[in-house]
């Protein structure tokens, strides 16, 4: 463990610190801490494909002001994390088992840092995907919340077959590190205009996310590779197999979600015991970077839930 660079375009609270670590197969990753005397917890911040650190630093200010440390992370092959392939802009895994290696790594370093019980999980889009294999394997944590999760990948049902069998001969036939049909090398936020975009109705907060790629393109990350669509549609589906874990779990969805799959959302969420699913009006895919009454509404229901088990 050694210090990393966390970047001023996070607009965090004051005091936060990058950490490089190192997951037990030997990928480099990094974590960005933000604490404070008198936490009432920490929040483990699972990001989705694509962030960074940075691009929660307004969220550990809004989780501050309640009463909570925040802890985020760079899943490996992206943000400043080491990636897998010669092209750093494409997303690449084999298996979806790499991210907990991660997320254990993670957990290792709150618990050396001696970072504020409880333990609690915040997971947006693939890092709900991630989380809900964590609480599955039994994480530390006491409640979770989740945004938008992934739990299945958006694909037309009649596309869905060609999909598997694409990513399918990609493995056999040693092209899986090749970028999955319809995406690149260019960072989404860069290339889409604010008007009709797929992530936020918010225009200031589509800012604070370009601003941050503009400020550091090392951080911005392009289309997902064959392997790891792959991997996510494998992983999406085990999932489905397997029952919703026993911890207290509230999910914000956008009434306006157009990224993810939502039949396995409002199916899981349907039977999770002492779980509830929030659909939020007018929202798109990050509830967390959303208009302000969004972003309010979701981190005052999560902290609410997490203060409730303590």
């Amino acid at each position: 463990m050694s210090d990393a660079p966390l970047y001023d375009v996070a607009e965090g609270p004051a005091g936060g610190r990058g950490f490089w670590l190192t997951a037990a197969d030997g990928v480099r990753l990094r974590v960005g801490l933000w604490t404070h005397d008198g936490a009432q917890g920490t929040v483990l911040l699972l990001p989705g494909r694509t962030e960074y650190v940075e691009k929660y630093g307004r969220a550990a200010g809004d989780l501050r002001a309640r009463g909570f440390a925040t802890l985020v992370i760079d899943w490996r092959g992206q943000g400043l994390a080491e990636r897998a392939l010669d092209d750093p802009m494409g997303g690449h895994v084999t298996d979806f088992a790499e991210y907990q290696l991660d997320f254990d790594e993670m957990v290792s370093f709150a618990r050396a840092q001696g970072l504020p019980e409880p333990y609690y999980l915040m997971a947006h889009s693939m890092g709900g995907c991630i989380g809900l294999r964590s609480l599955i394997r039994g994480a530390p944590v006491k409640a979770a919340a989740f945004s938008a999760p992934m739990w299945g990948i958006l694909i037309a049902a009649w596309m869905r077959p060609m999909a598997v069998a694409l990513t399918t001969a990609s493995r056999w036939f040693k092209f899986d590190d090749r970028y999955a049909p319809g995406t690149g090398a260019k960072t989404y936020v860069l290339t889409a205009p604010f008007t009709g975009n797929s992530l936020t109705t918010d225009a200031e907060m589509w800012d604070y996310m370009r601003r941050q790629a503009l400020a550091h393109p090392e951080l911005s990350l392009g289309g997902p590779s064959l392997g790891w669509l792959k991997a996510a549609l494998t992983e999406c589906h085990a999932l489905t197999l397997l029952p919703s874990p026993k911890v207290p779990t509230i999910t914000a969805l956008g009434a306006q979600e157009k990224i993810v799959d939502t039949a396995p959302i409002h199916a899981r969420m349907a039977i999770w015991p002492d779980g509830r699913l929030d659909i939020y009006p007018g929202s798109e895919h990050e509830v967390l970077m959303e208009r302000a009454a969004s972003r309010s509404r979701f981190f005052d229901t999560s902290t609410a839930l997490y203060l409730k088990h303590r």
